[in-house]
């Protein structure tokens, strides 16, 4: 079965150098991947030249998601210049959509441009009228929630904010957003949304954590198998899990029922959305 990354990250500055990701996605039969510029946009990298490299270098093999200076007084035209040079689309910040000088005015020829939003936020901003505002407005835009809504709560990601938490009210407010036809959700590994255990198993499964949050099987109640994407977070995941036990986390998931529900998770959802042949 074929499996693409939809959310990794390379540098030489920050990170590992590409070569890394590669021989993990080798390891693991991964056959493509999406590069995230690494930062948040209001304190990232804006050099973008090392992934446009990459692209040169694996032709095919990715995709490229760049980040835009909020400071910038022409963030419009850099922008344009990321897409000219191979980038598929902009990862943008709830909390700091703000920021921009214009920010419709970049949500505009984002839409221009057909480029598609990666979208970094909590259960909260997610759930949020400023954020179904922007959904309804940019209909023609896919844009993709990351991090499954945020991570879950004290879990081995909580640096997008406070997460999911039992009872769930805010993580179905932010999945009800599903209606929307252009919203898609990345699911990660499952130490974003739990602790790791005391003791570890000597199988790594759902069994292997002592608490798991029932946050996958609310997603795909929302957005179906057809509207979901697994990213690996790769490197920060190395910290966590582990490259090739992410990817298990989400295989060996029972709420992914068959072969055909992964294959749009670990692929065809992926494929229609970032166009990879």
């Amino acid at each position: 079965m074929r499996v693409i990354d939809t959310h990794t990250h390379a540098g030489l500055n920050w990170f590992e150098p590409i070569e890394m990701l590669v021989c993990e996605m080798g390891l693991n039969s991964v056959s493509n991947a999406v590069l995230i510029q690494h930062g948040r946009p209001e304190y990232g990298h804006y050099d973008h030249s090392y992934l446009f490299e990459c692209l040169s270098k694996y032709p095919g093999k990715f995709k490229v998601i760049g980040i835009v200076d909020p400071s910038s007084s022409n963030s419009v035209e850099d922008l344009c210049r990321l897409k000219d040079q191979g980038a598929v689309g902009i990862r943008l910040n709830m909390k700091t959509h703000a920021l921009y000088e214009d920010p419709f005015s970049l949500w505009n020829k984002i839409d221009e441009l057909d480029m598609v939003v990666s979208m970094m936020g909590t259960v909260d901003e997610f759930g949020s009228q400023q954020f179904i505002d922007l959904v309804k407005r940019y209909h023609r835009v896919s844009i993709i929630i990351e991090h499954l809504a945020g991570g879950g709560e004290s879990a081995g990601f909580p640096l997008n904010g406070k997460g999911p938490s039992s009872g769930f009210e805010k993580f179905h407010s932010a999945m009800s957003t599903s209606s929307f036809g252009n919203v898609y959700l990345k699911i990660p590994g499952l130490a974003e949304i739990s602790n790791r255990p005391a003791a570890l198993n000597e199988v790594y499964d759902t069994a292997f954590y002592d608490d798991l949050p029932p946050l996958f099987e609310i997603a795909k109640s929302y957005f179906g198998v057809e509207r979901m994407m697994w990213g690996s977070d790769y490197p920060p995941v190395s910290g966590r899990e582990g490259y090739m036990n992410a990817l298990l986390g989400t295989k060996n998931h029972p709420t992914f029922q068959n072969d055909g529900e992964l294959e749009y998770i670990l692929s065809k959802t992926a494929r229609k959305v970032f166009d990879f042949d």
